[in-house]
């Protein structure tokens, strides 16, 4: 038999199996754990990816900057040993020319010595020389200003003569200091028609400052010749305001300016906005893509192209394009085209202008050739034959030739000297040309005279024609004011014309010419 519950035990209900509802909770539970559970670990582990990342750069930068360290320090190892190399060349070089220079200077030397010829290279480079030995900055000035033809034979030989220099950075500075930054108050020339001189001297300085064994990594000037150059450089600033602006300076003397920054290394950084601006002033100069990059003005390339383009100056703007590298970004060849169809629009509208009808076709001419030759020159510099046949514009500038050669060619004799409308004769060719413009073809009339032989004249001939009695000949000729012959006086019974006879009258006086009148 079973066993009886004791009644005073405590029974308990079985539990109730588990509903749905609890476990769609449990299932959702489970779900955001996991969820929650991927997205701190997908965040922890890009936490460890970024640093990582962070850490590979920092390695990097760590190394490049090591790198950086130990070449700048093998850079000052080299420069440190080189310094008593190169000061015993410069000494060596010094003493030699000092000694030159005292020798030339003794009384009595300048009788000794033969002055040299300068008729070729080598003379020129003496006497050169013999002007730096002296250190003698006037009249070697003088002498390279009054010898412009012969420059690209200067350009060669002035760093040679320099050299002899026993302080080129002051010789030169003192040189020039007849122009620039102002002209002097005994010089009589104007800095900017001496600016090719500046920028010569300026430029050949550079070889003779460099170090002579780091290069142009150490330029030889001494800290107060560099200080003197500052001073320049900010004197021209200054002189700006009195010039009237940026816009009112001439481009030798932002030449100079830019050549001298340059050539002494005085450079700033807070003037870079005015040296862009003196560059894209004289964009058109020859040296100013390169005189840009060594200014700074490299990163801002970009922007100065785009103002010379939008100014009209596309030819400029390929130039430096191609100085920076930036053909891809400013393709030439549309460039080239723009500034031609440009060109076309301006000569197109000075032939239209009613007030440059009498030279209007030079003029038009004149700047189309001019657009022509400055494309060619970039088409030829640059190898874009092959973007831009230049064979029609060599076409179309040989007819702008031919049509220059033709019109200057002078008008036939026959043509000038054509009758006119009336018959009568024209005067001759050179008529207008001389003292008198009105000077008849034909001799004056004789004066009729009472002969005892004779009782009377024969009958007269039929009357020439009245010539007309105005003559165009331009304005070289004066105004003549035609006025009609008195009637003859009549002396007995004979008529007698009177002895100032008018040079373009009538000739109805019954006789007709026998010669033609000579003319000079």
């Amino acid at each position: 038999m079973g066993s009886l519950p004791d009644p005073g035990e405590l029974t308990h209900p079985p539990p109730p199996p588990p509903s749905f509802d609890e476990f769609q909770r449990q299932t959702s539970l489970m779900t955001s754990c996991t969820l929650l559970w991927k997205e701190l670990s997908d965040h922890f582990s890009s936490l460890e990816q970024d640093l990582i990342k962070k850490s590979d750069a920092l390695k990097a930068k760590f190394q490049a900057l090591n790198n950086e360290t130990q070449q700048s320090l093998q850079a000052l190892d080299t420069r440190e040993s080189s310094i008593s190399k190169s000061m015993s060349i410069v000494l060596e070089s010094l003493e030699k020319t000092t000694k030159m220079s005292i020798s030339l200077a003794a009384p009595g030397a300048e009788s000794q010595t033969e002055e040299p010829e300068v008729d070729d290279s080598e003379g020129l480079l003496m006497k050169l020389k013999s002007f730096c030995h002296k250190m003698a900055a006037k009249e070697f000035w003088v002498f390279v200003t009054a010898r412009k033809k012969e420059l690209e034979l200067f350009r060669s030989e002035l760093p040679k003569a320099l050299a002899d220099c026993v302080d080129p950075p002051r010789f030169v500075l003192e040189a020039i200091s007849e122009v620039f930054p102002l002209p002097s108050s005994n010089s009589t020339s104007n800095s900017s028609d001496l600016g090719w001189a500046c920028v010569l001297l300026l430029e050949s300085l550079i070889p003779v400052m460099v170090d002579p064994v780091l290069g142009k990594e150490r330029m030889l000037v001494t800290p107060s010749i560099k200080g003197r150059a500052e001073e320049i450089a900010e004197t021209w600033k200054k002189s700006l305001e009195e010039r009237g602006g940026i816009e009112n300076v001439k481009t030798p003397d932002v030449h100079t300016f830019l050549q001298h920054l340059v050539t002494f290394g005085i450079v700033k950084e807070e003037d870079v906005d005015l040296y862009r601006k003196l560059v894209v002033a004289s964009a058109w100069r020859k040296q100013m893509p390169k005189l840009a990059v060594s200014l700074g003005l490299g990163d801002k390339m970009p922007d100065m192209i785009e103002e010379l383009i939008g100014r009209g100056q596309q030819v400029d703007a390929v130039h430096f394009t191609y100085e920076v590298g930036l053909a891809d970004k400013f393709p030439p060849v549309p460039l080239l085209k723009a500034f031609l169809k440009d060109a076309k629009k301006a000569a197109t509208s000075i032939l239209e202008d009613p007030n440059n009808s009498g030279r209007a076709a030079h003029m038009a001419a004149k700047k189309e050739q001019s657009a022509i030759r400055a494309v060619l020159k970039c088409i030829e510099e640059y190898k874009l034959e092959a973007e831009f046949p230049p064979e029609n514009l060599k076409k179309r500038l040989e007819q702008l030739e031919k049509a220059k050669i033709e019109k200057k060619k002078p008008a036939s004799p026959a043509a000038k000297r054509t009758r006119a409308s009336n018959g009568g004769p024209m005067p001759p060719a050179k008529a207008g040309r001389s003292t008198n413009a009105y000077v008849s073809s034909f001799p004056s009339p004789p004066t009729y005279v009472r002969s005892p032989s004779h009782t009377q004249y024969p009958a007269p001939v039929p009357a020439y024609p009245a010539v007309p009695a105005v003559y165009g000949h331009g304005s070289r000729s004066p105004p003549y004011a035609y006025t009609e012959a008195p009637p003859p006086a009549i002396v007995g019974s004979y008529p007698v014309s009177p002895v100032n006879f008018p040079a373009y009258g009538g000739y109805n006086n019954g006789m007709a010419p026998a010669y033609q009148q000579p003319y000079y």
